[in-house]
């Protein structure tokens, strides 16, 4: 087998295949040896990686007659693209952890593995090691799933809970963060919400058997979640998380449904779901199927230790497919459904204003939601005079119309400010 990279994943990678190389022989029925590792700097030092195994020659590597499997934990999309259709050509199978690439151009890597015949596996590209990919992919093949809900990005998920758990600011939970290690230098592929959207992706296209990219998620990142909305939350007695949401939209005929909603953005849910206790920078996952009920995924989701073992997992699961001579499932994504647009979700809002204390304004408030045809679920005033709030939560109702009806909720008079918006999740609030 060849290895593209070796960084923290890779070199993790390396060391199991070494440390473990025994048990993987007999798991498989035969031993997996280590070919090639393309890097770009040969030079640097890596602990445990043997130095006469790197090459700067990564083409030339994954067309090499010794190699059947290729394991790409390089990143990005170029040149891992390349090198994966390469590979496919000349019948490598492929394991990767290329969340991005999967998510803007999975369908040509899906067409080729069919082509070639060879496996394409991806479990580490969500969710680190928590086995989520092929229960989607096998396990719950025969049955109708509904609804994927989860925390799929360690790096907010730790922001959040320290900004809830001890009243941390963002840029101070941000540079925590960072100095543990769970956010990069640069951290907007997190705090921006494009990790979790690529991820989100994947689920959705795995989930609904159609065709799902990156630039069809919804996304909202959380650098805008204030000390007012997690305080909000707390008063309600619910949290804030970013969210993966990939749902079937029931239409009134057909089992199919009219679409699917794809998206990722700062939630409240109420801190009787499990999803709430999630801490720190693990993830966790809920899948709402239709005979199978709902079944929660936990665990890290990061880390080079973690993706290294869903690395394995594939690997082993590849080489097994190679041993009987059949290659394992491929994607199916016959529905075909369309990914509706952000406008036409349902959701739910919770709304906090500094208004006037005088009398009307809950009228005058009230009337706007009812021009744009959403109800009101609970209303609650606290303070009095010059700091006077109104707390709003809705039922659910279209996106765009909550979104129009806080645009005129800021051009009231009676309002002072929109302190607050967030949509709400998971049970009611």
């Amino acid at each position: 087998m060849a290895l593209l990279g070796c960084g923290v994943v890779g070199t993790e990678v390396v060391r199991l295949l070494l440390e473990q190389a025994g048990d993987l022989a007999a798991r498989v029925g035969m031993p997996l040896e280590l070919a090639g590792i393309a890097v770009r700097r040969p030079e640097r030092v890596r602990e445990g990686v043997p130095r006469e195994l790197l090459t700067t020659d990564a083409l030339g590597l994954v067309t090499r007659d010794d190699v059947d499997i290729v394991i790409e934990v390089i990143g990005g999309i170029e040149p891992a693209r390349t090198l994966i259709l390469e590979a496919m050509k000349t019948g490598k199978s492929v394991v990767t952890a290329n969340k991005a690439l999967l998510a803007e151009d999975g369908a040509t890597l899906f067409a080729a593995a069919r082509e070639y015949g060879v496996d394409l596996y991806y479990e580490a590209s969500v969710a680190g090691a928590i086995p989520l990919l092929r229960p989607l992919r096998e396990s719950l093949v025969g049955d109708h799933v509904h609804r994927v809900l989860g925390i799929v990005n360690g790096t907010t998920n730790y922001i959040l809970d320290q900004m809830d758990t001890h009243g941390a600011g963002f840029n101070e939970a941000l540079e925590e963060a960072q100095a543990l290690g769970y956010a990069e230098a640069d951290p907007t592929a997190d705090v921006e919400g494009f990790d979790a959207a690529a991820k989100a992706a994947i689920l959705a296209q795995l989930a609904f058997h159609t065709p799902v990219t990156a630039a069809d998620v919804h996304r909202e990142g959380i650098t805008e979640v204030s000390a007012a909305d997690v305080a909000g939350a707390k008063e309600s007695n619910s949290v804030v998380k970013l969210l993966a949401i990939c749902e079937r939209v029931p239409a009134e005929e057909g089992r199919n449904g009219r679409g699917v909603s794809v998206r990722v953005y700062p939630a409240m849910i109420p801190r009787s779901h499990p999803l709430a206790s999630v801490r720190e920078a693990y993830n966790a996952v809920f899948v709402e199927a239709e005979s199978a009920g709902s079944l929660m995924f936990y665990g890290a989701g990061a880390g080079g230790a973690p993706t290294a073992s869903a690395v394995l997992g594939d690997l082993v699961a590849v080489a097994r497919n190679m041993r009987g001579g059949t290659p394992g499932p491929l994607e199916v994504t016959y529905a075909k459904l369309p990914v509706l647009p952000m406008g036409e979700t349902r959701t739910r809002y919770y709304i906090q204003l500094d208004v006037a204390d005088r009398s009307g304004v809950l009228a005058t408030v009230a009337e706007e939601f009812a021009k744009h045809d959403v109800s009101i679920q609970a209303v609650r005033q606290v303070g009095s005079g010059e700091d006077a709030q109104l707390v709003v939560v809705t039922h659910r109702a279209a996106d765009a119309a909550l979104s129009a009806t806080v645009e005129r909720l800021r051009s009231l008079d009676d309002v002072r400010q929109v302190a607050s918006v967030m949509r709400v999740e998971a049970d009611e609030v």
